[in-house]
């Protein structure tokens, strides 16, 4: 399977002081660190279950020819329907020990400061993007908001990623579809 590597996450969060909704992922994949964004391995399901929550496919864009667009063009595009539909992106972890892309193999977990961006938006309700970044949420990431007295209040998604395969695009859509409900309360406020 490997050795664990001692990785940093490498990209920064996306979001502003309009974002309602805080996702978050445990640790970047290496493909996303590769591209330094978001969800970014070709088959994991973030971006498609998320185009069908908000009836918006620009982020998953195809050209005229049936051709997808490139990489630079699709990362700004993910960032852009990120903004526009209020939520922000980050993971639970700004570094730690991992082999490939296995979020079971994570030892050594540093919390990022969720603070930070908490503070200056008008995040509402955090999701998270899998057992595993729930958990790692509940252990490192949650205490040091307490500490910081910001309660927000946590749901749980399902994983997105190819290793959750067993759960069908509809399903995600569904369990999804809770962002897309937060986001119209917070607006409605």
């Amino acid at each position: 399977m490997g050795t664990p590597q001692h990785v940093e996450h490498g990209f920064g969060p996306v979001w502003n002081s309009d974002s309602s909704v805080l996702v978050l992922g445990s640790f970047p994949s290496p493909k996303s660190r590769e591209q330094g964004f978001y969800y970014m391995h070709p088959r994991n399901r973030f971006w498609p279950v998320m185009s069908a929550i908000f009836a918006d496919d620009t982020a998953c864009p195809i050209t005229d020819d049936g051709i997808g667009t490139s990489p630079r063009q699709l990362l700004e595009a993910r960032r852009s329907f990120a903004i526009r539909h209020r939520i922000a992106l980050w993971d639970v972890l700004e570094s730690c020990e991992i082999i490939g892309a296995s979020d079971a193999s994570i030892r050594n977990p540093v919390a990022t400061d969720l603070g930070s961006i908490i503070t200056r938006s008008s995040i509402q309700r955090i999701f998270t993007t899998g057992a595993k970044a729930a958990t790692l949420f509940r252990s490192y990431a949650k205490p040091r908001l307490d500490e910081q007295g910001l309660d927000i209040p946590m749901t749980a998604l399902p994983s997105t990623s190819p290793a959750n395969a067993a759960m069908r695009l509809p399903t995600l859509i569904e369990s999804y579809r809770s962002i897309a409900i937060s986001i119209e309360r917070a607006s409605a406020h």
